[in-house]
């Protein structure tokens, strides 16, 4: 059970528009977002974050298979089971999703970019030149370099609302690996 309130319309008058934007989006609003909806700030924080990478260089399919590897690693189910939807949405096989909840992708680019989002996740950020070297030789930029970053970051905040919060999942369970 929900250790927050969970009623959309109960949250702030400030939250409301962007809680009608996620239902369009989302034809539903996700647990996730009406915890967060408690406060108008964090949830712009958040909607805007989410609505910026989506936008960005990485493709959504990238950026789904990180949001998995990390889910797995911090153990948010809830995560896990929104990202892995919303990755074989975005052109994932449920092999691929599989293989990006251990970390790992038969494609070596997106192998890259998951082995150092989990290193920042693991190390707290405490990477060195040869995992940049290593981004940079799999084809990536500093620009996305930048964006897996942003990345981690994002679902870091997400992981941790959804785990300390206790949120109900409202996806398809996957189970943790």
């Amino acid at each position: 059970m929900s250790r927050v309130n969970l009623e959309s319309q109960s949250a702030p008058a400030a939250s409301q528009p962007l809680l009608a934007q996620i239902q369009q989006a989302f034809g539903a609003t996700p647990n996730m977002f009406k915890a967060v909806a408690n406060s108008p700030a964090a949830l712009q924080s958040m909607w805007a974050a989410f609505g910026a990478l989506g936008k960005g260089s990485l493709g959504a399919r990238l950026g789904e298979q990180i949001a998995v590897a990390i889910a797995n690693r911090n153990r948010c189910e809830y995560c896990l089971a929104a990202h892995t939807v919303l990755g074989q949405n975005a052109g994932a096989s449920a092999a691929d999703m599989a293989a990006a909840q251990v970390g790992t992708s038969s494609d070596a680019r997106t192998a890259a970019a998951l082995d150092f989002a989990l290193k920042v996740v693991e190390r707290r950020a405490q990477v060195d030149d040869a995992d940049i070297a290593g981004l940079r030789k799999a084809g990536f930029d500093d620009g996305q370099i930048v964006e897996i970053l942003a990345h981690v970051a994002l679902n870091l905040f997400t992981n941790y609302i959804n785990v300390a919060l206790d949120i109900p999942v409202d996806f398809p369970r996957v189970a943790l690996k």
